[in-house]
Protein backbone atom coordinates (compact mmCIF):
# COMPACT_ATOMS: atom_id res chain seq x y z
CA UNK A 1 0.00 0.00 0.00
CA UNK A 2 1.14 3.49 -0.70
CA UNK A 3 2.81 5.45 2.16
CA UNK A 4 0.81 8.30 2.80
CA UNK A 5 1.39 11.57 1.76
CA UNK A 6 4.23 9.73 -0.53
CA UNK A 7 4.25 9.70 -4.46
CA UNK A 8 3.95 6.90 -5.85
CA UNK A 9 6.65 5.54 -8.38
CA UNK A 10 5.58 6.30 -11.85
CA UNK A 11 4.96 4.72 -14.84
CA UNK A 12 5.56 6.48 -18.02
CA UNK A 13 2.39 5.23 -19.98
CA UNK A 14 -0.18 6.36 -22.44
CA UNK A 15 -3.62 5.30 -21.24
CA UNK A 16 -6.70 5.84 -22.66
CA UNK A 17 -7.58 9.15 -23.35
CA UNK A 18 -11.51 10.70 -23.29
CA UNK A 19 -10.55 13.40 -25.53
CA UNK A 20 -8.80 12.22 -29.27
CA UNK A 21 -7.73 14.92 -31.77
CA UNK A 22 -7.22 14.20 -35.44
CA UNK A 23 -6.54 16.93 -38.36
CA UNK A 24 -10.20 17.79 -38.82
CA UNK A 25 -10.42 19.60 -35.46
CA UNK A 26 -10.69 22.78 -35.47
CA UNK A 27 -11.38 25.67 -32.89
CA UNK A 28 -15.06 26.09 -34.47
CA UNK A 29 -15.81 22.61 -33.26
CA UNK A 30 -14.24 22.97 -30.02
CA UNK A 31 -16.50 26.17 -29.22
CA UNK A 32 -19.56 24.31 -30.61
CA UNK A 33 -18.47 21.61 -28.01
CA UNK A 34 -18.25 24.17 -25.27
CA UNK A 35 -21.58 25.15 -25.79
CA UNK A 36 -23.25 22.28 -25.76
CA UNK A 37 -21.52 20.61 -22.68
CA UNK A 38 -22.19 24.07 -20.77
CA UNK A 39 -25.78 23.21 -20.93
CA UNK A 40 -25.24 19.76 -18.84
CA UNK A 41 -23.64 21.25 -16.29
CA UNK A 42 -25.34 21.26 -12.84
CA UNK A 43 -25.17 24.77 -10.56
CA UNK A 44 -26.30 22.85 -7.33
CA UNK A 45 -25.21 20.93 -4.62
CA UNK A 46 -24.56 16.79 -5.41
CA UNK A 47 -22.25 16.20 -2.28
CA UNK A 48 -22.03 13.59 0.21
CA UNK A 49 -23.56 15.02 3.63
CA UNK A 50 -20.00 14.47 5.03
CA UNK A 51 -16.94 15.34 2.79
CA UNK A 52 -13.93 12.98 3.63
CA UNK A 53 -11.32 13.46 0.67
CA UNK A 54 -10.66 16.37 -0.85
CA UNK A 55 -8.33 16.45 -4.47
CA UNK A 56 -6.47 18.70 -6.21
CA UNK A 57 -5.04 18.45 -10.03
CA UNK A 58 -2.51 20.37 -11.80
CA UNK A 59 -0.25 20.15 -15.43
CA UNK A 60 3.04 20.28 -16.15
CA UNK A 61 4.81 20.29 -19.15
CA UNK A 62 7.82 19.12 -20.50
CA UNK A 63 8.84 19.52 -24.24
CA UNK A 64 5.91 17.56 -25.86
CA UNK A 65 4.80 16.18 -22.81
CA UNK A 66 2.12 16.83 -20.60
CA UNK A 67 1.94 15.71 -17.11
CA UNK A 68 -0.79 15.49 -15.04
CA UNK A 69 -1.00 15.41 -11.45
CA UNK A 70 -3.83 14.27 -8.82
CA UNK A 71 -3.48 14.40 -5.03
CA UNK A 72 -6.26 13.48 -2.03
CA UNK A 73 -6.43 15.11 1.12
CA UNK A 74 -8.71 14.27 4.54
CA UNK A 75 -10.99 17.21 4.03
CA UNK A 76 -10.94 17.81 7.87
CA UNK A 77 -7.49 17.67 8.54
CA UNK A 78 -5.75 18.33 4.68
CA UNK A 79 -3.07 15.54 5.99
CA UNK A 80 -2.57 14.11 2.20
CA UNK A 81 -3.46 10.66 1.56
CA UNK A 82 -2.34 9.87 -1.95
CA UNK A 83 -0.57 11.56 -4.90
CA UNK A 84 -0.60 10.22 -8.62
CA UNK A 85 0.99 11.56 -11.93
CA UNK A 86 0.88 10.22 -15.26
CA UNK A 87 2.86 11.23 -18.50
CA UNK A 88 0.77 11.47 -21.71
CA UNK A 89 1.53 13.15 -24.97
CA UNK A 90 0.60 16.90 -25.78
CA UNK A 91 -2.28 17.01 -28.14
CA UNK A 92 -3.95 19.87 -28.38
CA UNK A 93 -2.02 23.37 -28.60
CA UNK A 94 -2.34 26.08 -26.11
CA UNK A 95 -5.38 28.47 -26.64
CA UNK A 96 -7.10 30.93 -24.80
CA UNK A 97 -10.64 29.91 -23.25
CA UNK A 98 -9.46 26.51 -24.77
CA UNK A 99 -7.04 25.34 -21.83
CA UNK A 100 -9.50 22.31 -20.86
CA UNK A 101 -8.91 20.86 -24.34
CA UNK A 102 -5.00 21.12 -23.60
CA UNK A 103 -5.13 19.50 -19.76
CA UNK A 104 -8.00 17.22 -19.56
CA UNK A 105 -6.08 14.18 -20.92
CA UNK A 106 -3.41 14.40 -18.65
CA UNK A 107 -5.35 14.95 -15.43
CA UNK A 108 -7.87 12.21 -16.23
CA UNK A 109 -4.72 9.96 -16.71
CA UNK A 110 -3.53 10.89 -12.85
CA UNK A 111 -7.13 10.93 -11.94
CA UNK A 112 -7.76 6.81 -13.27
CA UNK A 113 -4.23 5.83 -11.24
CA UNK A 114 -5.74 6.89 -7.82
CA UNK A 115 -6.89 4.14 -5.03
CA UNK A 116 -8.70 6.75 -3.29
CA UNK A 117 -12.20 8.43 -4.00
CA UNK A 118 -12.47 11.98 -3.41
CA UNK A 119 -15.97 13.36 -3.08
CA UNK A 120 -14.95 16.62 -4.41
CA UNK A 121 -11.99 17.83 -6.85
CA UNK A 122 -10.49 21.70 -6.88
CA UNK A 123 -9.50 22.76 -10.20
CA UNK A 124 -6.37 25.36 -11.09
CA UNK A 125 -8.22 27.21 -13.65
CA UNK A 126 -12.56 28.27 -13.96
CA UNK A 127 -15.57 26.42 -14.02
CA UNK A 128 -18.35 28.06 -15.22
CA UNK A 129 -16.70 31.86 -14.91
CA UNK A 130 -15.65 31.40 -18.46
CA UNK A 131 -16.92 33.00 -21.85
CA UNK A 132 -18.61 30.30 -23.01
CA UNK A 133 -19.33 28.95 -19.30
CA UNK A 134 -17.39 25.65 -19.90
CA UNK A 135 -13.79 26.30 -17.89
CA UNK A 136 -11.67 23.41 -17.25
CA UNK A 137 -13.21 22.38 -13.66
CA UNK A 138 -16.50 21.93 -15.50
CA UNK A 139 -15.13 20.00 -18.47
CA UNK A 140 -13.55 17.59 -15.97
CA UNK A 141 -17.04 17.24 -13.62
CA UNK A 142 -18.76 16.53 -16.45
CA UNK A 143 -16.34 13.81 -17.81
CA UNK A 144 -15.88 12.41 -14.37
CA UNK A 145 -19.43 12.79 -13.53
CA UNK A 146 -18.08 14.16 -10.06
CA UNK A 147 -18.36 17.68 -8.21
CA UNK A 148 -15.97 19.87 -9.02
CA UNK A 149 -14.97 23.18 -7.99
CA UNK A 150 -12.71 26.12 -10.22
CA UNK A 151 -10.15 28.03 -8.45
CA UNK A 152 -8.17 30.61 -10.47
CA UNK A 153 -5.57 33.17 -10.02
CA UNK A 154 -6.97 35.76 -12.18
CA UNK A 155 -10.46 37.15 -14.02
CA UNK A 156 -11.09 35.47 -17.31
CA UNK A 157 -14.44 37.28 -17.85
CA UNK A 158 -16.70 39.66 -15.96
CA UNK A 159 -16.14 42.35 -12.92
CA UNK A 160 -16.31 41.39 -9.03
CA UNK A 161 -18.53 43.88 -7.06
CA UNK A 162 -17.69 45.27 -3.85
CA UNK A 163 -15.93 42.44 -1.39
CA UNK A 164 -19.02 42.15 1.42
CA UNK A 165 -18.17 41.95 5.00
CA UNK A 166 -18.14 37.98 4.71
CA UNK A 167 -15.01 38.29 2.46
CA UNK A 168 -16.05 37.53 -0.74
CA UNK A 169 -17.83 38.93 -3.40
CA UNK A 170 -20.18 38.22 -6.46
CA UNK A 171 -18.38 37.62 -10.07
CA UNK A 172 -20.68 38.93 -12.79
CA UNK A 173 -20.62 39.13 -16.33
CA UNK A 174 -23.30 40.00 -18.52
CA UNK A 175 -25.74 40.17 -15.57
CA UNK A 176 -25.42 36.65 -14.32
CA UNK A 177 -23.24 35.68 -11.41
CA UNK A 178 -21.00 33.42 -12.42
CA UNK A 179 -18.63 33.12 -9.37
CA UNK A 180 -16.79 35.18 -6.23
CA UNK A 181 -13.91 36.81 -5.56
CA UNK A 182 -12.82 35.30 -2.16
CA UNK A 183 -9.85 36.31 -0.12
CA UNK A 184 -8.44 33.70 1.48
CA UNK A 185 -5.82 35.29 3.02
CA UNK A 186 -5.93 38.91 4.92
CA UNK A 187 -3.73 41.38 2.72
CA UNK A 188 -3.18 39.39 -0.64
CA UNK A 189 -4.91 39.18 -4.25
CA UNK A 190 -8.45 37.19 -3.86
CA UNK A 191 -9.20 33.71 -5.49
CA UNK A 192 -11.72 33.60 -8.53
CA UNK A 193 -14.00 30.25 -7.19
CA UNK A 194 -17.17 29.53 -9.60
CA UNK A 195 -19.14 26.79 -10.03
CA UNK A 196 -17.33 23.85 -11.83
CA UNK A 197 -19.91 20.84 -11.62
CA UNK A 198 -22.66 19.22 -9.14
CA UNK A 199 -21.79 21.82 -6.51
CA UNK A 200 -23.40 25.28 -5.43
CA UNK A 201 -21.05 28.70 -5.59
CA UNK A 202 -21.65 29.10 -1.82
CA UNK A 203 -20.69 25.46 -1.16
CA UNK A 204 -18.05 26.04 -3.35
CA UNK A 205 -16.61 28.94 -1.55
CA UNK A 206 -17.12 27.15 1.55
CA UNK A 207 -14.75 24.04 0.65
CA UNK A 208 -12.17 26.70 -0.62
CA UNK A 209 -12.01 28.22 2.42
CA UNK A 210 -11.69 25.14 3.97
CA UNK A 211 -8.92 24.49 2.15
CA UNK A 212 -6.78 27.15 3.13
CA UNK A 213 -3.69 27.29 5.19
CA UNK A 214 -0.62 29.29 5.11
CA UNK A 215 -1.44 30.08 1.23
CA UNK A 216 -3.66 31.84 -0.28
CA UNK A 217 -4.35 29.16 -2.96
CA UNK A 218 -6.28 25.90 -1.53
CA UNK A 219 -3.78 23.01 -0.21
CA UNK A 220 -4.94 20.58 -2.52
CA UNK A 221 -4.20 22.64 -5.47
CA UNK A 222 -0.87 24.03 -4.20
CA UNK A 223 0.06 20.16 -3.32
CA UNK A 224 -0.80 19.12 -6.71
CA UNK A 225 1.29 22.04 -8.14
CA UNK A 226 4.25 21.01 -6.26
CA UNK A 227 4.12 17.60 -7.20
CA UNK A 228 3.62 18.36 -11.30
CA UNK A 229 6.64 20.47 -10.75
CA UNK A 230 8.65 17.86 -9.02
CA UNK A 231 7.95 15.04 -11.86
CA UNK A 232 9.09 18.01 -14.52
CA UNK A 233 12.06 18.67 -12.78
CA UNK A 234 12.68 14.66 -12.70
CA UNK A 235 11.43 14.01 -16.19
CA UNK A 236 14.24 16.65 -17.13
CA UNK A 237 17.13 15.28 -15.58
CA UNK A 238 16.44 12.29 -16.98
CA UNK A 239 16.22 13.39 -20.72
CA UNK A 240 19.52 15.09 -20.22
Amino acid sequence: MEERGKLANPRRFVPELPVQFDSKFSVAKARAMQRCLARQVIREDRLPEKIRFVAGVDVAYVGEISIGAATVLDYDSLAPVESQVAHVETQFPYIPTLLSFREISPTFAALKKLKTQPDVFLVDGQGIAHPYRLGFASHLGLLIDKPTVGVAKSILCGKAENMTDKGWANLIDNGEIVGAAVMTRAGRKPVYVSVGHKVSLERAIEIVKNCIRTHRIPEPILTAHKIANEEKRNTEKADR
